[in-house]
């Protein structure tokens, strides 16, 4: 069989799936581990720490390496830790002394292999002969979307009706999509890479004032999507006290909806709109819906607020590395890295502080007491205030855009200057 560049497009797509299952998977389970291994919300926040910090460090492990043993052995190898570390979450709980280490010693190892896929499936498709790029960028993110879609619904679903003994098997066969691209990637064609000579090298990208406002931008963007899309589960059932099922299918699910059909729709006519302005009118966007998810009374309103902010955080991610690799087109694996590494910070910064902060205010018997007041439990009024704090984040990214045009960074030429 002869593979051309769609099959290597399509193959990227499952990557982003495959990213998609890594993360958001165990947020439908965090319910499930904390009846049966007795984890508090600062140990489930640990988990999405040790998820993004370990991709992280395979994000630099990937911006150092990757150009030197080949993309295509490391999307391979990424691939296969992904598939590993999906079975060693349904297995490692079972069969490690402590069931908690089993649970972060999965996470870790599919870690790895997410990390690396983000590193190298966007310079990949940067690099097809494709126009319309920051177009075909948001597409692919579309695919992260999906997935997501997928892993919630097919879940929760087999969940309900098998009931939730079943648990173990669902990473197990989640597993079987990375393990089905990993072949994929053993055959497909892909593009040269940009040669070294041409490249920016990291320092070079560091000292631009314009790439450090985009890494925080990345910042913004990775903890304003990460921090409600993994806790949002968990509050509908304990901080609503909605059935996990309705929770779980108009909060998670159509956040993901939103935020897929909001990356469509910029892939086919993102061409025609002005980046900059949409990534604005998202940060907006987010902050409001933050804000109906944490303070409406009602608790369909409140998953309303958490849907749409699927749709409000549809840009950030690929419209920042759009902006990027118009600014840097010699930026290479080196600049999707870095942007890479800044998304997985606030990835991994954003559930943890909000899980830290739901836990201290859930254990502080002032608050506990003020809770009351307002008809609101310990657990209720904790994820309502750690979510409330992660509206920072959005509102960073507004401010870091408004710096951005400040700083008069209009063009790329410009921007590489670091004007």
């Amino acid at each position: 069989m002869s593979y051309t560049y769609k099959d290597t497009m399509r193959a990227c797509y499952v990557g982003f799936i495959t990213q998609a299952i890594v993360n958001n998977l165990a947020p439908i389970l965090f319910i499930i581990f904390q009846t049966e291994f007795q984890i508090s919300f600062e140990m489930i926040g640990r988990l999405i720490f040790l998820n993004f910090g370990t991709q992280i460090l395979a994000d630099i492990f990937a911006v150092r390496y990757a150009d030197t043993i080949g993309h295509r052995a490391m999307a391979v190898a990424a691939h296969g830790f992904a598939a590993v570390g999906l079975i060693g979450l349904g297995v490692f709980p079972q069969i490690f002394p402590s069931p908690y280490v089993g649970l972060a010693a999965a996470v870790m190892i599919y870690a790895v292999g997410g990390g690396i896929i983000e590193v190298l499936v966007s310079p990949m498709v940067e690099a097809l002969p494709t126009d319309a790029k920051a177009s075909a960028m948001s597409l692919l993110h579309s695919f992260y979307c999906w997935g997501q879609m997928a892993v919630v619904i097919i879940s929760t679903l087999v969940l309900w009706l098998l009931g939730t003994q079943v648990w173990v098997v669902l990473p197990i066969a989640w597993s079987l999509v990375p393990l089905y691209n990993l072949f994929r990637f053993l055959k497909v064609p892909l593009m040269p890479t940009i040669p070294m000579e041409h490249k920016l090298r990291v320092r070079e990208l560091l000292r631009s004032n314009g790439f450090i406002i985009a890494v925080v931008l990345m910042i913004a963007s990775g903890a304003s999507e990460l921090t409600m899309s993994q806790w949002s589960s968990l509050f509908a059932e304990r901080g609503l006290q909605v059935p996990k099922v309705m929770g779980d299918l108009l909060g998670p699910a159509l956040f993901a909806l939103l935020m897929g059909i909001g990356r469509t729709i910029f892939g086919i006519w993102g061409h025609k709109m002005d980046l900059r302005k949409m990534l604005l009118a998202s940060g907006v966007l987010c902050v409001i819906c933050y804000g109906v998810t944490v303070f409406a009374q009602n608790p369909l309103v409140a998953l309303v607020g958490c849907a749409v902010c699927g749709l409000s955080v549809a840009l950030m991610w690929p419209g920042t590395m759009s902006l990027s690799a118009a600014a840097y087109p010699m930026g290479g694996t080196a600049m999707f890295g870095l942007l890479a590494i800044g998304g997985d910070i606030g990835a991994a910064v954003g559930p943890w502080a909000a899980g830290i902060i739901s836990g201290v205010v859930q254990n502080s018997p002032p608050a506990v007491a003020w809770g009351v007041q307002w008809g609101l439990a310990a657990d209720q009024l904790g994820l309502r205030v750690g979510l409330f704090v992660a509206t920072v984040f959005p509102v960073l990214l507004v401010v870091g855009l408004l710096r951005l045009r400040r700083s008069g960074q209009r063009t790329p030429a410009t921007d590489a200057a670091g004007v």
